[in-house]
């Protein structure tokens, strides 16, 4: 069997935390109606794709997405702590402008400056981020040889362990990912390959 996988990334579909300007992982917030309609658009946009297993972040609303990704295919999904938003820590929940822009600071030294170390507050570092997000794609590519599947995550968390894994540096940052838009990812048996950056 080939040790080939193609994974369809994609962010959660547009949730109450992101309307509300609700900063961290958030893990209760639910998505929007329209999130409702985005996550059935993504589910028809992948129909024809055989896919085998779906996975998500724990958080409500990246299971809410993956819901009509799997549901249409009899799955269950799996559900991925290590696939969780950046942790912030104390400020977990926090809608001041401050912390929100402190938050955006410390992505770009993440993806830009490969500044890892950085956090907010006593929230995760990027070097956190980055080991339990590649772990959850490793055990991905363990268990799906030659197979095609589905993963719904979060716009920090995968932008930061993609733009490393893929080899794509700062050029995934100023093109946030889009709400429940599937891209394809690549797995060769050696590395992962990010075919087209969604912009």
């Amino acid at each position: 069997m080939s040790d080939h996988i193609r994974l369809w990334c994609l962010r959660h579909a547009e949730s109450h935390n992101v309307i509300t300007g609700t900063a961290g992982a958030v893990p209760a917030a639910p998505l929007t109606e329209r999130g409702r309609h985005q996550a059935l658009d993504a589910a028809r946009t992948l129909a024809a794709e055989p896919i085998a297993r779906v996975y998500s972040s724990t958080a409500l609303r990246a299971r809410q997405t993956a819901e009509p990704l799997a549901t249409t295919r009899g799955l269950d999904i799996a559900a991925m702590p290590e696939l969780v938003e950046v942790g912030i820590g104390t400020h977990e929940g926090t809608r001041a402008p401050a912390i929100r822009a402190r938050t955006a600071d410390v992505l770009r030294a993440w993806v830009i400056e490969q500044d890892l170390g950085q956090r907010v507050a006593d929230g995760e570092t990027g070097h956190q981020v980055l080991a339990r997000v590649t772990a959850a794609f490793q055990k991905i590519a363990v268990t799906h040889p030659g197979e095609t599947v589905a993963l719904v995550g979060h716009v920090a968390s995968l932008t930061v362990a993609l733009g490393r894994l893929c080899s794509l540096g700062s050029r995934v940052w100023g093109t946030p990912l889009p709400h429940a838009r599937p891209f394809l990812i690549e797995w060769d048996g050696h590395a992962w390959h990010c075919p087209t950056w969604p912009c």
